[in-house]
């Protein structure tokens, strides 16, 4: 699961806290990584990340979903359960 954010993006403020606690919830079975639209510009124009926070959830390297917008912890979860990660 990677969350695209920027230093300077209320919503992604309020993402990042819910993603750390469920990074620790879902230890072993969820890797949780942050990557930086502004420092990683390649990387958020080679997954089409247009709008942050974006998350996007990767199953073996393959995106299996995403959500754009902050979500909420239900709304992540919600993410995981559809890919049947949780």
């Amino acid at each position: 699961m990677v969350d695209f954010w920027a230093e300077w993006c209320g919503p992604c403020k309020m993402s990042g806290p819910v993603l750390e606690q469920m990074s620790d919830e879902y230890a072993g079975r969820v890797v949780i990584s942050k990557v930086d639209v502004d420092s990683e510009t390649e990387l958020a124009s080679k997954y089409g990340v247009m709008s942050i926070p974006t998350v996007i959830l990767f199953r073996d390297g393959q995106e299996v979903s995403r959500q754009i917008g902050f979500a909420g912890k239900a709304g992540y979860v919600s993410l995981l359960a559809k890919a049947g990660v949780v």
